[in-house]
C-alpha cells in the first residue's frame, strides 16, 4: 500500500475516533490509569479478605460468638408516640395546657413547634402487666402477651428531627445518603445462610412507602450485592421474576449463561467489581423463580397461624409481611425489615391522636405480638433478633392544629427488642416525670447500632470499609455497647 494512501487511511480512522472511544480503548490511556488506580482504592483492596467476590451472600463467621445470627427490623416509619403507648406521664397530665418549663425548652430542638404551644397531658389508659410491670396503654392488648419476652429502651434517643434524614440516621448513623445500611452492613460482614433468596429483604405496608425510599436500604459505597432487596406483600415476590410464556426452564438456564459468560468477558476487560454483582443477580433471580413461589404461599399455613398474626388471605398487610419474616428466617435469609406507615401523629386530618393513631396500632399490635410468640414457639427466637421501633419519637407538648397531635421528639423514646441474646422482661432505661429527656438509661442511635452488631458476632469499632481513603463504619466515631441489656 503506497505510504501516502496509508497515511490517509490512518488519518480518516482517527477522525472516526470518539472521546469515549479513545478512552476506552487507549490501554495506557489517562482514563484507564485512572480507573485502575480508583478500583485498587475503592474496589478490590478495600474489600474484606473473606468476602468471595464471586458469591459475596457465602455465610461467614463473625469475629466471636454470636448470641444472634438472623435480624428482623419492624420499622415503625412516621414516629410513634411513647407517650400513647408506653410511657405513663401522671405528671404530664396534671400540668396538661400549662407553659413547659423554660428550663427543659432550652436548646431543644423542634419540627414544627413555635415555641407558643402548651403541655399535652395523655388521654390514654395505662396499665402494669407482666413480671416486669411494664407499663402499655389500652391501645396494646396483644403487646400484654409478650411484656415479659422483650427488652424494652425508654431512654431512646437520636439527633435528627426530620422524618427521612432521621430515617436515614437510624438505618445508617447518617443522615444523609450515601451510606451503607444496617442490613448493608450485617449482610457485608456475615453473608446469609440461604442461597435461594436475597440476604436483605424489605418488606413494606400502610398507605404509601415511608420518606427516604431506597436509600434507607441502600448498600452506599459498599458493594451493591449488600442492598435490601424489596419484595411485594403479594403475589409474585418481584415483578417480572418469572420467564415469558413458552419459555422453558432449560431455554431459560442456556439464557443466564449466555449473559454471564458475556459479562464475565467485559469483568476480565475493565476489572469493574459491580459486574459481578450484576451476574449474581441473574443467578439469584433464576434459582428464585422456584423459591419466591414457595416463599409467597401462605396457603402452607394453617388457619390457627393465619389467624393468630391478623391476617386475611390475599390483602397485603403488616400481618402478612409479619408471617413473610417469619417463613424467610425459617429459609435462612440473614436480615428482614419491615415497613409499615404512617405513624406520624401531628393532629388534623389523616394525622389525628385518636382514630387514625387508633387504627395504626391496631394495624400493628397484633402481628408484632404474634411474631415473637410464634418465633419462641418454634425455637427461632434465641438466634433472632427482633427490633421494633421508629426514627424518634412524639414531644409532651402539643402542636397548635385543630385536632390533638405531637411534633417530632429526639431526646426520649421507646423501642424493643425480642430474642437474639438480649434480655427478656428486661426494662432500661426512661425519661424524666414530662417526657422531655431521658433520666436514665439513655441509649442513643449508635448504641443501639452497636449493640445490634455485638450480638452478631462483630466489634462495631472493627466491621470497617475503606472508602475515599478513610475506613468507614456504620457507628462513625461513636457509640458504646449496651451491656445492661444483654442475656
Amino acid at each position: 500500500m503506497p505510504e501516502s494512501h496509508s497515511s490517509e487511511l490512518a488519518a480518516g480512522i482517527l477522525r472516526q475516533q470518539t472521546r469515549r472511544h479513545f478512552f476506552q480503548q487507549c490501554g495506557v490511556g489517562v482514563g484507564a490509569v485512572a480507573l485502575q488506580q480508583l478500583l485498587q482504592n475503592e474496589g478490590k483492596a478495600a474489600l474484606r479478605v473473606d468476602v468471595d467476590a464471586t458469591n459475596p451472600m457465602a455465610p461467614r463467621l463473625p469475629q466471636f460468638e454470636a448470641k444472634a445470627k438472623q435480624v428482623i427490623f419492624l420499622f415503625m416509619a412516621g414516629g410513634p408516640s411513647q407517650l400513647e403507648l408506653f410511657s405513663d406521664k401522671p405528671l404530664l397530665r396534671q400540668h396538661h395546657g400549662q407553659t413547659p418549663p423554660a428550663e427543659l425548652m432550652a436548646g431543644k430542638r423542634f419540627a414544627f413547634l413555635k415555641g407558643t404551644e402548651k403541655l399535652l397531658g395523655g388521654q390514654r389508659n395505662f396499665q402494669r402487666y407482666g413480671e416486669c410491670g411494664m407499663t402499655l396503654s389500652d391501645v396494646l392488648p396483644y403487646h400484654r402477651q409478650i411484656v415479659d419476652d422483650v427488652c424494652w429502651l425508654r431512654g431512646v434517643t437520636t439527633d435528627v428531627f426530620n422524618h427521612a434524614p432521621a430515617k436515614l440516621f437510624l438505618n445508617s448513623g447518617f443522615q444523609a445518603p450515601g451510606r451503607p445500611s444496617l442490613g448493608s452492613w450485617v449482610t457485608y460482614g456475615l453473608g446469609s445462610p440461604s442461597s435461594n433468596l436475597p440476604g436483605f429483604v424489605v418488606l413494606q405496608s400502610g398507605p404509601r412507602g415511608p420518606r427516604g425510599g431506597a436509600a434507607l436500604w441502600s448498600s452506599g459505597f459498599l458493594p451493591t450485592s449488600f442492598q435490601g432487596v424489596p419484595f411485594r406483600g403479594q403475589g409474585d415476590a418481584i415483578l417480572h421474576l418469572q420467564s415469558p410464556q413458552g419459555i422453558t426452564r432449560p431455554r431459560e438456564r442456556h439464557f443466564v449463561d449466555t449473559v454471564s459468560a458475556l459479562n464475565r468477558a467485559r469483568l476480565e476487560e475493565t476489572g469493574d467489581p459491580e459486574i459481578l454483582t450484576r451476574i449474581n443477580a441473574y443467578e439469584m433471580a433464576y434459582r428464585m423463580q422456584s423459591s419466591a413461589p414457595d416463599l409467597m404461599d401462605l396457603g402452607e399455613e394453617s388457619k390457627l397461624t393465619l389467624d393468630r398474626y391478623g391476617v386475611t388471605p390475599g390483602q397485603p398487610s403488616f400481618a402478612a409481611n409479619c408471617l413473610l419474616a417469619r417463613r424467610l428466617i425459617e429459609r435462612g435469609v440473614r436480615f428482614i425489615q419491615l415497613y409499615h406507615t404512617d405513624w406520624d401523629s401531628h393532629g388534623g386530618p389523616g394525622q389525628t391522636l385518636e382514630e387514625d393513631f387508633e387504627r395504626v396500632v391496631k394495624e400493628t399490635d397484633q402481628a408484632s405480638a404474634a411474631l415473637v410468640l410464634d418465633l419462641k414457639e418454634r425455637g427461632l427466637l434465641k438466634d433472632t433478633l427482633v427490633i421494633w421501633g421508629g426514627e424518634f419519637g412524639r414531644t409532651p407538648m402539643g402542636e397548635d392544629r385543630k385536632t390533638a397531635g405531637r411534633d417530632h421528639h429526639i431526646d426520649a423514646y421507646t423501642m424493643w427488642l425480642a430474642g437474639g441474646g438480649v434480655k427478656a422482661g428486661h426494662i432500661h432505661g426512661d425519661s424524666d416525670e414530662l417526657g422531655f429527656g431521658v433520666a436514665e438509661g439513655k441509649v442513643h442511635t449508635h448504641d443501639l447500632h452497636a449493640t445490634i452488631l455485638h450480638l452478631l458476632g462483630y466489634d462495631h469499632e472493627q466491621l470497617t470499609y475503606r472508602f475515599q481513603g478513610r475506613d468507614f463504619r456504620l457507628t462513625d466515631v461513636h457509640g458504646h455497647v449496651v451491656h445492661e441489656i444483654l442475656a
